[in-house]
């Protein structure tokens, strides 16, 4: 008998974790790249223990709290990590490097040999976390705003 997996949303349902998938990743990266992968991805979950590890855009790890704070990529020549609201951060380390002339997004790119500044790191992921938030609560339901009377 032949199963078919669930459907959601027009997508099979896939039973591996994201989290799961992100260790899958990072095996298969048995160079630079995925050492990399793993020390961002270790510091970027120390930054807070209530960020979710997400799996979207076929095939790239992101990690949330209330919203996207960082999508990681390792491509052939770097690792790169865009954050979604990189543009509205403040970066005293100077960390990103890459995408700076964009509105919204910014990125971290790392080659061969680049360390980066876990304490900075993860500075910078609190500051997208605090962005994520003070969005969230910015966008609160009308039905809860304060009314003016006339």
């Amino acid at each position: 008998m032949i199963r078919i997996p669930e459907r959601r949303g027009g997508r099979a349902k896939d039973p591996m974790h994201p989290s799961q998938r992100i260790d899958e990743l990072i095996a298969k990266l048995a160079d630079w790249r995925g050492r990399t992968l793993a020390s961002i991805r270790k510091s970027i979950l120390a930054a807070d223990p209530q960020i979710i590890e997400e799996w979207k855009w076929l095939g790239s790890p992101v990690w949330s709290r209330y919203g996207t704070i960082v999508v990681g990529n390792a491509h052939k020549e770097k690792v790169k990590l865009t954050f979604a609201h990189g543009a509205k951060l403040r970066d005293p380390d100077k960390l990103f490097n890459a995408g700076l002339e964009g509105n919204l997004w910014r990125a971290i790119d790392l080659f061969e040999g680049d360390k980066i500044n876990a304490r900075a790191l993860k500075n910078l992921v609190r500051a997208a976390v605090d962005y994520n938030q003070t969005k969230l609560k910015n966008k609160a339901p009308a039905g809860r705003r304060a009314k003016v009377r006339e």
